[in-house]
């Protein structure tokens, strides 16, 4: 969560930090308690609205935002929180980047 310029950093918080095993890390509840942590500091500091900026892998990976992002947004949004516009900030590659494998593909 930064200010609306960007600049400023006010709270960090990720799904590594709220589970223990690694394979829960990018789940839709490692981002509601990642999220409830940004909501308890915005509630401390001030805050009254979010804008919200989604943004998934991209280039050779997914550009489809994880199974977290809508849970992340629906814990903000139960927080009490008014919110602005949720902008999908995906970087997409104007020509195409190269999938790893080489020209055969991957071989089993």
């Amino acid at each position: 969560m930064t200010d609306l310029t960007g600049g400023e950093t006010v709270s960090i918080s990720s799904g590594g930090v709220h589970v223990n095993a690694d394979r829960y890390e990018s789940s839709p509840f490692a981002a509601m308690k990642a999220a409830n942590a940004v909501v308890e500091v915005a509630h401390t500091k001030g805050f009254t609205g979010f804008h919200i900026r989604v943004r998934a892998v991209g280039g050779v990976g997914s550009r489809v935002p994880g199974p977290g992002a809508q849970a992340a947004i629906r814990a903000l949004a139960r927080g009490g929180f008014k919110i602005g516009r949720i902008d999908d900030v995906t970087p997409i590659p104007h020509d195409t980047t190269r999938k790893k494998g080489g020209k055969r593909g991957r071989r089993v």
